[in-house]
């Protein structure tokens, strides 16, 4: 929705209704992907598109529709669909294609997400069309549960959009969750060979990974094809002004005093999601000596986890790199870290933790 937001936003701008219709789902060969919109306002101007052409005229009918009755509809189109409205998509596949009216009612949602230059989610119930925008702040528009919002918030952390059917109470809730946020970023300090299996293990959990050394010999895009920057510079002084924010997942594998202390004097002292470093218990009490010795307080200390990763008795690179990864995903998530079959209750938490994000005085929005 958000590459059509200038057309949009002058519509809001102008008062003026109009509806909008995204992909939910796909199936098979589809030309646009989950996310995609088309908006038709009262007006019969159109915007957008949902799949290159081949629906397209059956979809501004639902959008006509929507506005006239002010009620979202949900429709599926491909050559398996036996709805009067079923079109046949020349590549073979299936969209899913959820439509709602956006009017004075939901459009302070809309606008909050259309302008945001932060990142933001757009949470729609699909069976009633109520819409809230959740960034920083904590949410403009419709109310929703706390376990839809805590979702929907997980979903903006790992930058994913999709249908979710939650259970709230004695009923179940499906939503459309849109995020809009560039990947998370992780940061890896110490060219080694630890290294290029933890860069692995963070581009499949989603993450826009750096890998950064002094070292130009170490240093080098052959030895870290998966990473998505290879960056030569004294960590302390990449890490000092490269961009981080809640999110950031740092991880210092470089074991060396040198480079450790004066990196982790700067990591420990930014609002990031995780930091971690690498070494032996002794290592890390001589560690926290010298941070000590660099004026760092308990409370800066306490964000330290060391030794970096869980108790999984691993011993390859890649053991310990699934070892590093399920602390992060623990320590971001909210989880114990233990075996779920020596746990009772949910598997599934009703809440996860909310990045401690910086809340602007007012909504900072795109002019």
């Amino acid at each position: 929705m958000r590459d059509i937001a200038a057309q949009l936003l002058e519509w809001h701008d102008a008062q003026q209704d109009y509806a909008i219709a995204s992909i939910i789902g796909i199936g098979g060969s589809a030309p646009r992907p989950v996310g995609a919109a088309l908006a038709v306002n009262a007006d019969g101007v159109v915007v957008g598109s949902i799949s290159g052409g081949c629906v397209e005229g059956a979809v501004y009918e639902l959008c006509r529709e929507s506005l006239r009755t002010g009620e979202a509809l949900r429709e599926s189109f491909g050559y398996s669909d036996a709805d009067a409205f079923a079109v046949g998509l020349t590549c073979g596949g299936t969209i899913s294609v959820f439509v709602q009216p956006v009017t004075a009612a939901n459009r302070p949602a809309f606008e909050a997400m259309l302008r945001s230059v932060e990142p933001v989610t757009l949470v729609r119930d699909l069976r009633t069309g109520a819409a809230a925008a959740l960034g920083s702040w904590s949410a403009i528009g419709a109310t929703f549960d706390e376990r839809v919002t805590a979702e929907a918030r997980a979903m903006l952390d790992a930058g994913a959009t999709g249908v979710r059917t939650i259970g709230c109470d004695d009923s179940e809730v499906e939503v459309f969750v849109e995020s809009h946020v560039p990947p998370p970023r992780m940061i890896v300090f110490g060219a080694i060979d630890f290294a290029a299996a933890v860069a692995r293990i963070g581009k499949f959990l989603g993450y826009h990974v750096t890998v950064c050394d002094a070292r130009p010999v170490f240093a080098t895009r052959a030895r870290f094809p998966e990473a998505d920057d290879v960056v030569v510079e004294w960590p302390d002084k990449y890490l000092a002004c490269t961009r981080t924010d809640a999110r950031t997942v740092l991880c210092v594998l470089t074991h060396d005093a040198k480079f450790d202390v004066p990196l982790l004097e700067v990591a420990l002292r930014l609002p990031v999601a995780f930091v971690g470093a690498m070494g032996s218990r002794r290592t890390h009490e001589d560690r926290l000596a010298r941070l000590r010795a660099v004026g760092l307080t308990e409370s800066e200390l306490a964000q330290l986890r060391s030794p970096i990763g869980l108790d999984l008795g691993g011993r390859t690179a890649e053991e310990t790199a699934v070892s590093i990864a399920a602390e992060i995903i623990a320590v971001r998530r909210g989880g114990s870290g233990l075996p779920l079959g020596t746990s009772a209750g949910p598997i599934h938490r009703d809440s996860v933790p909310v990045p401690d994000l910086q809340v602007p005085d007012s909504l900072e929005l795109v002019n």
